[in-house]
């Protein structure tokens, strides 16, 4: 018998396979969405405030009035965001959060699928793990906020690049028509990934029909763009990075200090005080010019010969904390748009082809645990600006800055290019997870130059 024969298995090895296993990663998942759904609808807080108090008073308007917000109304959304909204509405008002909560483990369960690779690359799994640990430490708020949807779609998307970047070009301008902010990935896709063209033109075509749907349901289409004049007026939100400062002046209770307020129009806390309303007008160009200035890095990383799967997942990451943390508005659930880079980053990564995304996956972890102490568990306390609070509030808005850094400081290391990190082969920068593509060794359509 060999010394191979008498040697006692690792146990850890074994615990290892189980975990990377499809069916644990199912397991997994189910547990998690459970136990979101059970904070949303019995947990502290009501972090289903707007699924049952603003998304069903959207629909059941329109199907009383027939005036449907986004259609014969101005709307703060872009109008595929009724859809799932209206989907909810299935099973009549009484069901709707309960629907809501389902449709969403849905959309996310076709998101996870692909994240997992079908379960056909087990390299991936660790990525399908951190997605569902985010949505544990975001808490409850992941799951009540239509921007669930657009992250699943997102996701998607930019995972069937490599081997579909036509479908992934209509998925992110769907996505984009249901919240705004994947637009800004349509922009870095444009400028990492060689197949730009395919993505955009899908991308135009897509918008282009959802543009003439609205035009036609509406009579006009006067209202599909108003989605951009209702969120000019907004003012500083009391959660954003840029209004940290006057949280902690409104802290000081100084004659003259800063003062919380509930806007009735936005649904939402909000800061007034001196310099506010001048935060609040600069925060928009500020943002178009820190997004500007990546894009403008991004261009010179790619003359330096950076290849997709380098850029592609800092670029994403930087610009997506971006529209976060220069936001006059600092809702909670932004925190998961940060899934959409970093999972491209980790499963990038998996295959051996790019940098670690170690770092600011950790770093999403810790922001999107804070985040749920902020909302919903303790915002009464930030409400009353207890300072514990206030440096629980300063201390995630930090970490958005540490992890823009990161990001930022990633692409510059790819100013200097270096044989041992650059792709030679850049027809599998990600692992295979559509199911329906070539095999290992016939061309694809997604990077060839």
């Amino acid at each position: 018998m060999t010394d191979a024969a008498l040697r006692p298995r690792d146990p850890w090895a074994n615990v290892a396979t189980l975990v990377r296993h499809p069916f644990a990663l199912w397991v997994g998942f189910v547990l998690v969405h459970f136990w979101l759904g059970f904070l949303a609808l019995y947990g502290p807080g009501y972090p289903l405030g707007d699924v049952n108090w603003v998304y069903k008073f959207w629909v059941e308007h329109g199907l009383v009035s027939g005036q449907w917000v986004g259609l014969q109304t101005s709307w703060v959304y872009p109008i595929v965001a009724l859809l799932p909204m209206i989907a909810a509405y299935a099973f009549g008002p009484a069901l709707y959060a309960s629907t809501w909560l389902t449709l969403v483990m849905v959309v996310d369960a076709a998101a996870f699928a692909v994240v997992m690779a079908f379960g056909r690359d087990r390299r991936v799994a660790h990525v399908a793990w951190w997605w569902l640990g985010l949505l544990v430490a975001l808490g409850p708020v992941a799951v009540g906020r239509i921007d669930a949807v657009t992250v699943a779609v997102a996701v998607v998307a930019l995972l069937c690049l490599a081997t579909a970047p036509r479908l992934a070009g209509v998925l992110l301008a769907v996505a984009a028509w249901i919240k705004v902010w994947p637009a800004a990935l349509i922009a870095a896709v444009f400028i990492a990934v060689p197949a730009r063209l395919r993505v955009v033109l899908s991308a135009a075509v897509t918008s282009a029909v959802i543009l003439a749907a609205s035009i036609v349901l509406s009579g006009g289409g006067s209202n599909a763009f108003s989605f951009i004049t209702q969120q000019t007026g907004r003012g500083l939100q009391i959660e954003s990075g840029l209004g940290t400062f006057w949280m902690w002046d409104a802290f000081s209770r100084r004659p003259g200090a800063s003062t919380l307020y509930y806007d009735t129009n936005i649904l939402t806390y909000q800061l007034r005080g001196q310099g506010v309303q001048t935060a609040a007008e600069i925060a928009t160009p500020l943002l178009a010019l820190v997004a500007l200035a990546l894009l403008l890095l991004a261009i010179v990383v790619v003359r330096r010969g950076a290849s997709a799967a380098e850029l592609l997942p800092p670029l994403a990451l930087a610009i997506t904390t971006a529209l976060i943390l220069f936001n006059k508005v600092g809702s909670p659930q932004f925190v998961t748009w940060l899934a959409v880079p970093i999972v491209l980053g980790l499963s990038t990564a998996a295959t051996g082809r790019a940098t670690s995304f170690r770092f600011p996956a950790a770093l999403a972890l810790v922001i999107a645990g804070l985040t749920q102490l902020i909302y919903p568990d303790l915002y009464d306390q930030l409400l009353a600006l207890n300072v514990w609070m206030l440096l629980v509030l300063s201390v995630r808005n930090l970490l958005y800055l540490a992890l823009l850094a990161w990001a930022v400081w990633t692409m510059t290391r790819l100013l200097s290019p270096s044989d041992d990190v650059h792709l030679v082969d850049e027809s599998n920068w990600l692992p295979r997870v559509w199911p329906f593509v070539p095999e290992p060794g016939v061309d694809t359509e997604g990077l060839s130059r």
